[in-house]
């Protein structure tokens, strides 16, 4: 059973810093982009970031590019996203997903396996 449990959400003032871990089991990690998405209480969730199964290629929003870094350790089943100088408008819910079919943009049906989600709150 694929299960993606996410970690590291928090409050942050404008400007700082935050890394969320997402740790992965039930299946071949190494076999699997995988990517971030965020949400907002009223709205559609977000793609944010994806990285290639072996950590070569990785795409961005605009919205983050530049200020976002995702990355993945397949020997530890992790994938990460070091956010730097945060805005209020980063604040969400952040969720990691299994990608099964990598397209350009990215679509959240292309994502079969979702974590519980980790608070990312901006203060200004």
């Amino acid at each position: 059973q694929v299960q993606l449990v996410e970690s590291g959400g928090g409050l942050v003032q404008a400007g700082g810093s935050l890394r969320l871990s997402c740790s992965a089991s039930g299946y071949t990690f190494s076999a699997f982009a995988m990517g971030w998405f965020r949400q907002v209480p009223g709205k559609e969730r977000d793609f944010v970031a994806d990285i290639s199964a072996k950590p070569l290629y990785t795409y961005y929003a605009d919205s983050v590019q530049g200020r976002f870094t995702i990355s993945r350790d397949n020997a530890k089943n992790t994938v990460y996203l070091q956010m730097n100088n945060l805005k209020p408008e980063d604040s969400a819910v952040y969720y990691c997903a299994r990608n099964w079919v990598v397209r350009r943009p990215p679509r959240e049906s292309d994502f079969d396996s979702w974590g519980q989600g980790t608070q990312v709150t901006v203060s200004s």
